[in-house]
This record gives C-alpha cells, sequence and structure tokens, in this order.
C-alpha cells in the first residue's frame, strides 16, 4: 500500500513537475499531498474521489486540487482484469504555491490567481471550452522546455483564473481528518467497496475490513467522509449508472440491476436524489448537450 502522505513529487532544480501517466489503471490508492495539482484523464473511465465528493469520470475529466485534499481516480472494475486491453492515460502537473517564489501571491496582479488557488482547497472540475484549451496547454507543457514551461504554465493559470466554466467539489467546510493509519484503512475501504458494489454490501462486511465494529464503522466513516457509508454507496452505484446509460445505450432497467440496485422503483428514487434528474431525464439532457 503506498503511504498518503507522499513526498514531494517535484525535484528541487524545477519549479513544478509535469508527467503523462499510461497505465493498466489509475492509482486506485487514496492518498493526499503537499502540492497543487491539476490533472486530466485522456484516456480511462471510472469513479472519482475528491474530499467528500463522488462522481464518474471519463476521458477529459480535468480537476484542479488544492494541497492536502484527499483523491482518488478509480478506474472501473474491468480495467483491473488480467486479460483486459485497456490502457488509463492522463497529463498530471504538480506545484506548490510559492513556485514562482514567497511574494508571488501577495501581488495585485496575481489577485485572480489568488482566488483561484483558494477555490482549490475544495477541487474544482473545469468543463466546457476552458478545459479543451486547458488540455492543449497541458500537453505543450510536457513538450516545451525552459523558460517556455514557465510562460506556458502561467497562461494555464491565467486562464483558469478567469473561467467561470467550473464547479467546486468537497463541500463547503469539508476538513481532511485523516492520519496515515486511517487513509490506509479508508483505501481498503474504497477497494472492497468498488470491487463489489454491483453486488449487495453489508454494513457488517465493510465494518470488518475496516477492523472495525459496525457502530463503530458507520460514526467513524461519517467523520471522514462527511457522508454515511449508505450515501456514499449509493453515489458510488449512481455515478455508474450514469456511465451505463450514456456510454452503453442500454435500458434503464438494465442500468438499475447492473450497477447494484434491487428494486428499479428504489434506483429512480435515488437516481433524481443524487442527479435531481429522472433516468430517463438524464439521458435526453446529455444527448442535447452532445449533439447541440
Amino acid at each position: 500500500m503506498k503511504p498518503p502522505l507522499q513526498k514531494s513529487p517535484i525535484s528541487d532544480n524545477h519549479a513544478f513537475e509535469v508527467k503523462w501517466l499510461t497505465e493498466s489503471h489509475f492509482d486506485p490508492n487514496w492518498h493526499f499531498h503537499s502540492e497543487y495539482q491539476l490533472f486530466i484523464v485522456i484516456r480511462g473511465t471510472g469513479t472519482r474521489f475528491v474530499g467528500d465528493h463522488v462522481s464518474a469520470f471519463k476521458k477529459n475529466d480535468l480537476v484542479f486540487t488544492g494541497p492536502n485534499l484527499p483523491h482518488l481516480w478509480q478506474s472501473d472494475p474491468e480495467y483491473f482484469n488480467s486479460d483486459t486491453e485497456l490502457k488509463t492515460e492522463g497529463i498530471v502537473v504538480y506545484f506548490h504555491e510559492n513556485f514562482l517564489g514567497s511574494d508571488f501571491l501577495h501581488k495585485n496582479e496575481t489577485y485572480k490567481i489568488k482566488q483561484l488557488f483558494q477555490k482549490a482547497q475544495r477541487g474544482m472540475e473545469i468543463y466546457g471550452p476552458t478545459a479543451e484549451k486547458a488540455k492543449v496547454l497541458m500537453q505543450e507543457l510536457w513538450v516545451v522546455e525552459d523558460f517556455d514551461r514557465i510562460l506556458t504554465m502561467l497562461n494555464l493559470l491565467n486562464l483558469l483564473a478567469n473561467s467561470t466554466e467550473f464547479k467546486l467539489l468537497a463541500t463547503e467546510g469539508y476538513t481532511n481528518l485523516l492520519e496515515e493509519t486511517e487513509s490506509d484503512r479508508m483505501n481498503r475501504v474504497h477497494a472492497y467497496v468498488m470491487k463489489n458494489f454491483r453486488e449487495k454490501i453489508s454494513l457488517e462486511e465493510v465494518a470488518a475490513i475496516a477492523n472495525m465494529s459496525p457502530t463503530s464503522f458507520s460514526r467513524y466513516f461519517k467523520i471522514h467522509a462527511n457522508k454515511t457509508f449508505s450515501d456514499f454507496l449509493t453515489e458510488i452505484r449512481i455515478g455508474y449508472s450514469c456511465k451505463l446509460l450514456i456510454e452503453k445505450k442500454i435500458s434503464i432497467a438494465d442500468a438499475c440491476y447492473e450497477s447494484g440496485f434491487n428494486t428499479l422503483s428504489n434506483f429512480n428514487r435515488q437516481f433524481k436524489e443524487v442527479t435531481h434528474h429522472s433516468p430517463l431525464e438524464y439521458r435526453k439532457k446529455y444527448l442535447e448537450t452532445m449533439h447541440g
């Protein structure tokens, strides 16, 4: 298990670090670190966790996270099959707040950058034309060298700082209370849930994974995830059903049962509660967006 408090991935002779990731699946470990992180998915699907926020991710999913905000991009179960040819790909940029000097954010000219960094404390999902332009700049960062890298990075931050095409992810007031040992425990819970969410999961089962009694686990999970375990499991199942409705073009009933729900009426009710749309409305809205 990788430790949740990672050493800085930024070498001393660089202002920031850019990595192009290509693996069979994304790192399945729930973790946090002291750097800001900008991450875009080039290839792959799954479930994204940022603080207490849960959502499905797919190609061109772009998220900006602040320091010590726990996160995880959990690839879908099929990416972990030994015989799969599926691959994931993404670009990640790590940097510290003072990457251009300790006084960088105290100048009038960087006021909007400072605001951007404050928003990133809750995690930001960036979408629309802003995300498309940001993707191009992130790909450029991988190629350019020397001072051109700094200029490209500043253009990227300026683009994000002046955009309104974003939504904040973790709830206001979310606080990371995890310590290293607790993060390892949450990792085991996440891994078990992501492997088994399409089946029935009892509180007793998952409490045993965490080496706790059901009552203690319920209290522990609510404190650290800012929601009940039941709500957490529902959000994962709904996120997966959204993916099925959009990508697989299957019926609503099939999406219901394949994502772990036992009854269509419960699925419809939970779906509307999480997405604010019925499954039919959700699919229609998505198709309208895709076809303008």
